[in-house]
């Protein structure tokens, strides 16, 4: 027997797995300090009242056996493709139901979409990025290049004529950097790949915080990206499914790499790998797309959206430079006179109290970059701004 060797060449720990050691330890150390954690991406508000009442009435079906459900498709019931399906089509961007398919979350089928290709792709992906985009790749021994993000393109790397890829890793708006790409910066990439006879997997998880009506939150509002991508997409960030589980993943049919069509081969996959998210879930994410729903999950995300201005006013007082903040929410600011990303890590914690995610966590280029997140309540926000303002207030560019 042999296991997968290249396993081994992972890191030893996951980012937030080293992120949640040090701030136990300090904590141990430290019981009296209250701890802001503004870090890892997790919502803090509760699922809204349409979701919770639609959970709940799929829950007494489940109790009688005239309404009982048992497995159910692989690839999502139609109640809630359909709704996907109007989503996009409110956008101008049209999908036939069967080419959605519902998944337990964003980061699965992320993950999961590699079975369809080869070991021997090429795989670019921005550095920074998520780390899950490279450690997935790593398990399957693919080669790996990278695209640089750093402040001289705003974090929003175009496709390089001299690089080779085939498989394309864009997410807008960004994590960690927050940065969206507007129109035309999709369109090049999207006629990079159709050179390249690439594939882009386009990470949209994000995509209810864009506030501009002039970016898109899908790269199918680019024309001809039918041809060349699958969209991730998650209501985790949207509707607060973090502990819930429900995302989709869209394979256009137009989508066919060496006459064969993706989404055949993701169907094929699914039935064989999945057995579907369950019928309550569904239920749940069916009502997010309901008028209260939309209504009660659009404050949720306004509600972030100030935490986020509440972050960036306070950088932006202290002469700190960052990213997003306004269409993301992410806060991806440059550490302080120079300072290494874990050296302000530990700065922070130890002398703020607030946890954030060191940028080396995200790649090389994430050296000296800081992320924040907009994922806490308005009152331990405001709190860890005013702190921050407080220790930074002097040492800031």
């Amino acid at each position: 027997m042999k296991i997968n060797q290249h396993y081994l060449q992972l890191e030893t720990s996951y980012l937030f797995t080293m992120i949640g050691k040090k701030v136990a330890a300090f904590q141990e150390q430290h019981p009296d300090v209250s701890i802001i954690r503004l870090g890892i991406g997790d919502v803090t508000l509760p699922l809204c009242p349409a979701v919770v009442q639609a959970l709940e009435s799929a829950s007494k079906e489940m109790g009688t056996a005239e309404t009982f459900h048992g497995y159910g498709p692989e690839q999502g019931y139609d109640f809630l493709k359909g709704k996907i399906a109007g989503y996009y089509a409110e956008r101008n961007v049209m999908l036939e139901e069967d080419e959605i398919f519902v998944s337990d979350g964003a980061k699965s089928d992320l993950g999961n979409i590699l079975d369809l290709f080869d070991a021997d792709n090429t795989v670019l992906v921005p550095d920074p990025v998520y780390p899950v985009y490279v450690d997935t790749n790593i398990m399957a021994g693919r080669r790996i290049i990278f695209a640089n993000a750093d402040a001289s393109n705003g974090f929003l790397p175009l496709p390089d004529e001299k690089t080779d890829a085939d498989i394309i890793y864009i997410c807008s708006p960004n994590n960690p950097t927050g940065a969206v790409y507007d129109h035309a910066g999709l369109k090049e990439w999207v006629e990079y790949a159709k050179k390249r006879d690439a594939v882009i997997l386009f990470d949209a998880a994000y995509e209810s915080f864009v506030a501009d009506p002039t970016l898109p939150r899908s790269i199918y509002e680019v024309e001809g990206a039918k041809e060349v991508a699958i969209e991730f997409c998650s209501f985790s960030k949207t509707a607060g499914f973090t502990g819930t589980r429900c995302g989709y993943t869209i394979v256009p049919k137009a989508l066919v790499r060496g006459g064969v069509m993706l989404n055949s081969l993701w169907l094929r996959r699914q039935t064989t790998k999945f057995n579907g998210v369950p019928y309550i879930i569904q239920r749940g994410a069916e009502a997010v797309f309901s008028e209260e729903g939309r209504r009660q999950t659009l404050a949720n995300i306004d509600y972030y959206r100030q935490n986020a201005r509440i972050l960036a006013d306070t950088l932006d007082r202290l002469g700190i430079r960052y990213t997003g903040g306004k269409n993301s929410p992410y806060i991806w600011m440059e550490c302080p006179n120079g300072m290494k990303s874990w050296d302000f890590f530990d700065y922070l914690l130890e002398n703020a109290g607030v946890v954030g995610t060191p940028g080396a966590g995200f790649g090389a280029n994430g050296e000296g970059y800081f992320r924040l997140t907009a994922f806490n309540n308005h009152q331990n926000t405001a709190e860890a701004a005013k702190r921050i303002e407080k220790l930074l207030g002097g040492c800031s560019k």
